[in-house]
């Protein structure tokens, strides 16, 4: 009985894999006539749902450290994605005030114009691919 159980587990986690494997090459079709992969519109829409606080002056943005913490790519990936987005002219990246090791990012006018442009399109294939009909 025990075996069972686990082989059962082991079909849900193949099926969740499989799962995100088709949902990332729709993504990245869809994505592809806009210059963009499936990791470049999850940057871009982090930086998208970045707000500045109240009072406080400035771009709204994020250090890199946490950008990394809501995408699933290894730093140096992250770095080397950033890098291309801003050579685009995509994003922008400063240092950060509060510690001069940092690195902040921030969407360009031409980097939001686009994630607006594309959010339906990456939001329509998840709508797809999740929903159950």
């Amino acid at each position: 009985m025990a075996e069972q159980a686990e082989q059962a587990l082991v079909e849900q986690w193949r099926d969740i894999l499989a799962l995100h494997a088709r949902t990332q090459c729709e993504l990245d079709r869809a994505l592809h006539g806009h210059g963009l992969c499936a990791s470049d519109f999850e940057v871009l829409d982090v930086l998208a749902g970045c707000r500045t606080p109240k009072g406080t002056p400035g771009t709204p943005s994020y250090r890199v450290q946490e950008i990394s913490e809501r995408v699933h790519l290894s730093q140096s990936a992250l770095s080397r994605l950033i890098a291309r987005l801003e050579k685009e002219g995509l994003v922008e990246r400063g240092m950060c005030s509060e510690d001069r090791r940092g690195v902040k990012v921030c969407l360009t006018a031409k980097g939001r114009a686009l994630h607006g442009e594309v959010l339906p399109v990456q939001r329509a294939v998840l709508a797809r691919m999740l929903t159950d009909d």
